[in-house]
């Protein structure tokens, strides 16, 4: 019957009442045992249903009635009186519907093994004589059981590959194929607003290698356990390794809001508990809102909510982005940038473009910032501005990082040979070398192999980078770089917060004033703040270099104010190597010179 198509309750249907035809008088019925151990009420065609929902749900043992105690020892029982019988004291209710209904007295039931022996239900006979079973009787249940057996066995598998095909093993929550199915067939009855929110598990794989696979299994439970519990469980899945989906009925942008931060705050509250063993664990969270009065596209609606969760990452993890039009206009702007970045990498267009680094008391330049530099097909020169998200892409940013350290290490070994004087050159690293991990090694290499002192370089770090530390790993390339003898500067330094504090956690060699101050030094405020750094600077005992310095005032009160180097158009504009090597040139000193006549002049008529 199976095979042609009807159901498992229809067959076992069929076989009670095969056996009740063999056995005139008697009633059977069949219940199975799930996992937790409970009856459940599957066939009986002239069983009281009454009976069969009283059933329903108890706990198999050693003193339940006649199929609870048999599938409990895994062997038959045979009552002949249940109403005395101390195996049916407790169910006297159920007696009392049996006896009601069918004039029920006796019960035998047996067990149905599945072939590993485990147990899958029972097979119960009834009889209205208080007696137990006859030899044909025995030999009619023994045929019916090996029957039961065969069909419960072929369902339990048929649900345990339903189970693999639609829900996750480790969390027991519907997978990406259950989740798609439930997302599509919410969308097609939809009449109010409908979310999706996906939860992505930051650095997984970091948790994986550096504590092992059962300490990450734990933190992917953890997660999917407190997602559940704050969006409710029949609405999470687990719709890949380190990602859960959340599908949300009538909540508006607010509400998807509130329970991302409910969720991001719960999780952050379970790392701190982790604190002594280091353990990284952040998510992040993305989402989209489908309306009714918009198209019923269940694949452009998840690529919404996948672009908020990617813009979320990209942005800063641990955080959550709504999907709208004006961020897919912004990540459509990092692809054409990606793209730009790609082709200038495979097509070797990267170039290092050097501003100078001048010491304003003597006008002589002291060293240069290398600037990322992309020289287009026409030959056009795009600035980092221009490609700026690439450049934080962290499957990106340090894949131009090395390029330029590349073009830095052998520009500094062409102007070593020709005997050319100068400090160092400062090149700028992003988060994404720091995710790449290696750094120092990475530098160490190219410097080597083109035999170029690293005395000569310095690391800028933006005070962004410091503010997304979480796991220690800046502090520690930090530390590393610096033993090996390269200094490091704070860039946009006053930009970010608690700017202080990262100098008491990270020491940096260089400080770079940030062009905002200089720009509002013409005021009050922004000279006592330009002061208080130059003060600061001197007392810690750190370098300190004024950026953005553009007009001959500026200039003029920066050297009033005591800064001792500065950056900026006013001494020179980035120009690639071979300008730069002219610059660097003794003939080139005497211009030098004339600008520091012209900037005492000007500071003469501004007194």
């Amino acid at each position: 019957m199976l095979a042609r198509g009807a159901s498992l309750e229809k067959a076992c249907d069929r076989i009670c009442e095969h056996a009740e035809g063999l056995a005139a008088g008697g009633i059977c019925s069949i219940v199975t045992v799930d996992r937790d151990g409970l009856l459940h009420p599957l066939a009986g065609p002239t069983i009281s249903t009454t009976y069969s929902n009283a059933l329903d749900g108890i706990a198999i043992g050693p003193n339940v009635g006649s199929c609870g105690t048999a599938a409990h020892f895994r062997r038959p029982v045979a009552v002949t009186d249940i109403f005395a019988d101390p195996l049916w004291k407790p169910y006297g209710s159920l007696a009392d519907i049996l006896a009601k209904e069918h004039g029920v007295k006796a019960c035998w039931s047996s067990p149905i093994l599945r072939s590993d022996g485990r147990v899958l239900g029972a097979f119960g006979f009834y009889y209205k004589d208080n007696r137990g079973p006859t030899p044909e009787e025995r030999m009619i249940v023994a045929e019916c059981l090996d029957l039961c057996s065969l069909v419960l066995e072929r369902e339990e598998v048929k649900a345990d590959n339903q189970r693999l095909a639609f829900f996750d093993n480790l969390t027991g929550f519907g997978n990406r194929a259950n989740f798609l199915k439930a997302l599509e067939a919410s969308l097609d009855g939809a009449t109010t607003p409908l979310s999706v929110l996906l939860i992505d598990i930051d650095h997984l794989g970091r948790v994986n290698d550096a504590f092992g696979h059962a300490t990450g299994d734990r933190v992917i439970l953890e997660v999917g356990q407190t997602v559940a519990r704050i969006a409710a469980p029949a609405a999470t899945f687990r719709v890949d390794a380190d990602e859960f989906a959340v599908l949300i009925e009538n909540h508006a942008a607010m509400d998807l809001s509130s329970i991302s931060t409910e969720i991001l705050q719960a999780m952050e509250n379970w790392a701190r508990r982790w604190d002594k063993h280091s353990l990284p664990v952040s998510v992040t969270c993305g989402g989209a809102i489908f309306e009714p009065s918009g198209p019923r596209d269940v694949p452009t609606f998840l690529q919404h909510a996948n672009l908020a969760l990617h813009h979320a990452k990209q942005t800063g993890r641990g955080g959550f982005a709504l999907y709208s039009d004006d961020l897919a206009g912004a990540i459509a702007n990092r692809f054409r940038a990606l793209q730009t970045v790609t082709g200038a990498l495979a097509e070797d267009r990267v170039e290092a473009h050097y501003q100078p680094i001048v010491s304003l008391p003597t006008q002589e330049i002291v060293g240069f910032e290398a600037l990322c530099r992309i020289r287009m097909d026409d030959g056009q020169i795009l600035s980092a501005g221009a490609f700026a998200d690439a450049l934080q892409d962290l499957s990106m940013g340090h894949l131009l990082t090395d390029r330029m350290l590349e073009r830095v290490a052998r520009d500094i070994r062409h102007w070593l040979d020709l005997g050319l004087s100068f400090q160092y050159v400062s090149v700028n690293v992003s988060m994404a070398d720091f995710n790449q991990g290696n750094l120092c090694e990475r530098i160490k290499s190219v410097f080597a192999r083109h035999r170029t002192p690293l005395k000569y370089v310095v690391l800028e770090v933006t005070e962004t980078v410091y503010m997304d530390e979480r796991d220690g790993r800046v502090a520690k390339a930090i530390e590393e770089l610096r033993k090996e003898g390269l200094l490091v500067a704070l860039d946009d330094f006053g930009t970010g917060y608690a700017s202080l504090t990262h100098l008491l956690n990270f020491p940096v060699d260089i400080i770079k004033i940030d062009k905002t101050f200089i720009d509002r030094m013409s005021d009050g405020p922004g000279a006592v703040i330009v002061k208080a750094l130059l003060d600061m600077s001197a007392g810690l005992g750190t370098r300190i270099v004024a950026e953005g310095v553009e007009t001959q005032d500026q200039a003029e009160r920066l050297r009033r104010l005591g800064c001792p180097y500065v950056q900026g158009y006013l001494f020179g504009r980035p120009v690639d190597r071979d300008r730069t090597t002219q610059v660097l040139r003794p003939e080139a000193s005497s211009s030098r010179h004339k600008a520091k006549r012209k900037l005492k002049q000007s500071a003469t008529l501004m007194r």
